[in-house]
């Protein structure tokens, strides 16, 4: 009998936690965070077991800690025979490089020196122009993309950044932008809650990060054909026949359509069963909203595999 075609998530940046590595450290996939920290310049053990959460808020710091860990729910997913009928993958923003490396289209070493340009990159920029982000729930998109238009057209910088799920609209601008959406989202029946972040991510105020990025593209080369990955600028799947270097840099200042990912992965490409490999279960949970009739399996520990 032939395997349920399975897709593959990765979440993103915001699934951090305090002491995230203790599940994984007894695992073989804990090799892993020695081979990440060599290539990141970066102490993986020490992020992943001993430091703060408030010290993991700081994006460059969170976004290695995240792909490292989703990498080891892959790898130790993967050993156990757990991904049989993988036929795609995606992530979430930052987890669009764990879906690339899981697809075989970055190796390990060229996608943590991605993610850790990447994240210096995000943090520097949020440094030159301060911006912030809210979660606006209870609303349609397009109501959610008109109130952004009114606040802009008020002379706010304010934009849609993540189309999470049906009801949930991340939006990504300056303080005074994002405070105006919070005065007024209730008067499209919807709710902000803001968000803890350190800059306007997924927003033109990312521009002085794209360039970075493309910088260190130029250095790194993503195989001429892999498993497809289903991309955040369009969730259109892609195995190899893109311009990936032109779609990261995109994706830096774009919105984040996850909700469309998601049923690209169900609908077009029949996945029937999607897998979480990384931190927490946040990824389940707005599949669930997206997509109820899709089973969700979340590996955030490898107790999950016994």
């Amino acid at each position: 009998m032939e395997p349920l075609p399975v897709g593959l998530v990765f979440p993103g940046q915001g699934t951090q936690r305090e002491g995230m590595g203790l599940p994984w450290r007894d695992s073989e996939s804990w090799a892993l965070v020695a081979e990440v920290s060599e290539h990141a310049g970066q102490d993986i053990e020490e992020l992943l077991l001993r430091t703060s959460a408030d010290t993991l808020r700081r994006t460059d710091l969170a976004q290695l800690c995240v792909y490292t860990v989703a990498m080891m729910a892959h790898g130790e997913a993967l050993r156990r025979g757990a991904l049989e009928g993988a036929v795609a993958c995606a992530g979430h923003s930052l987890g669009e490089y764990a879906a690339l490396t899981a697809a075989g289209a970055l190796t390990l070493p060229d996608a943590v020196t991605l993610v850790a340009a990447r994240g210096r990159a995000m943090r520097e920029a949020a440094e030159l122009r301060e911006g912030t982000m809210g979660v606006l729930v209870g609303a349609p998109l397009e109501e959610v993309e008109g109130l952004v238009r009114t606040v802009r057209a008020d002379g706010l910088l304010v934009w849609v950044a993540n189309i999470n799920a049906p009801g949930q609209v991340v939006v990504s601008g300056t303080v005074d932008g994002i405070e105006r959406v919070f005065a007024d989202a209730p008067g499209i029946g919807a709710k902000l809650i803001r968000m803890q972040v350190g800059g306007a991510f997924h927003s033109p105020l990312m521009e002085p990060a794209a360039e970075r990025l493309a910088a260190a593209l130029r250095g790194v080369s993503f195989a001429p054909r892999h498993t497809p990955v289903v991309a955040n600028v369009d969730a259109e799947p892609y195995s190899g026949d893109c311009d990936w270097p032109g779609v990261a840099v995109r994706q830096l200042v774009s919105p984040v359509r996850w909700e469309q990912s998601v049923r690209t992965l169900t609908d077009r490409l029949g996945c029937r069963r999607l897998v979480e490999l990384g931190p927490g279960r946040t990824m389940a949970g707005l599949i669930r909203r997206i997509s109820p009739d899709t089973e969700v399996v979340s590996v955030d520990d490898p107790g999950v595999l016994n």
